[in-house]
């Protein structure tokens, strides 16, 4: 609904509080640097405008009326909500040239923020992003330092020092060439036999491999490792030679499952799950153009 006019200028709305709150007239002038006469003028054209007294003048100074108080107190209420509207602005002016610093973990960085980056920039093309991506330790690293405004992880718990949001739940799947006995099995293995065979691992500080160790751990089991490597990508080159089985994310492996280069091997007493995370630091709260990556990966994870 249209506000009717004329109505009260938000200079004058605010001297009215400085009055009630200094306690004349020459002091609220001063403090918004005018003389006391233009001061004087303001708000009495503010009572003519609202055609209540706002203030009781006297040979003492003036004061508020009942009206006056009043009135000053919703004033309070309109003059927040006035800064609000233009801290707002001002953060969107920065967010529209901004530059957002990105950490995320391999899987992340490889299967998932390139289709959310690419919706970001449809909706704020002039932002400028830059990635640095490793291991779950290293990106908590760098949001912990400040040197990241937003982090993606992944891993069964949340970093204790971060603040954090879950976006989507992954799935880890056990994956051996087609050519490894495994391929051939008709029955799960177990997680025994998983524990006791030697794997192609990511090093330790990923996510992956977190999950892997805390789930046997619960069963007093370990992992042995064939050999450790820092990208999905060779790990999935050496399961595929038939170096070893390997832990890998469902979401890096769903082309090489379906073509056959790969085959998922079932684990009958072993459920591999765990939660892809943003994280940011608690003194830096995600900007406008960071919540709206989040928002963005939300709605595209659910969409999926």
């Amino acid at each position: 609904m249209p506000l009717p006019e004329p109505y009260p200028d938000l200079p004058s709305l605010d001297l009215l509080v400085s009055v009630g709150e200094l306690g004349s007239i020459s002091a609220a002038a001063a403090a918004h640097g005018v003389s006391q006469p233009a001061a004087s003028m303001r708000l009495r054209a503010l009572e003519r405008l609202l055609r209540i007294p706002l203030l009781d003048r006297s040979t003492r100074g003036a004061r508020l009326t009942p009206a006056g108080m009043a009135t000053a107190e919703w004033a309070v209420a309109v003059l927040g909500d006035m800064r609000t509207l233009l801290a707002g602005a001002a953060a969107l002016r920065r967010d529209r040239h901004s530059q957002l610093r990105l950490a995320a973990s391999l899987t992340v960085a490889e299967y998932l923020l390139p289709r959310w980056l690419h919706r970001l920039s449809a909706e704020i093309p002039s932002t400028r992003v830059s990635l640095e991506m490793g291991n779950t330790v290293h990106v908590a690293g760098l949001v912990a330092r400040g040197q990241a405004d937003l982090g993606f992880i992944e891993g069964p718990r949340p970093p204790g020092r971060l603040r954090s949001r879950g976006l989507l739940a992954d799935e880890l799947v056990i994956v051996v060439g087609a050519g490894h006995p495994w391929s051939r099995r008709r029955r799960p293995i177990t997680a025994s036999q998983l524990a006791g065979t030697p794997l192609v691992l990511r090093e330790p500080g990923s996510g992956t491999r977190e999950v892997l160790t805390d789930a046997l751990a619960t069963r007093g089991l370990g992992v042995t490792a064939a050999m450790e490597l820092g990208s999905t990508t060779a790990i999935k080159a050496a399961a595929m030679s038939g170096t070893a089985p390997a832990v890998v994310s469902a979401l890096a492996v769903r082309a090489e499952l379906r073509d056959g280069g790969l085959v998922a091997i079932s684990c009958a007493d072993l459920r591999l799950e765990r939660t892809i995370r943003a994280i940011w630091a608690t003194s830096h709260p995600p900007s406008s153009v960071s919540s709206r990556l989040l928002a963005i990966a939300v709605r595209a994870e659910d969409a999926d």
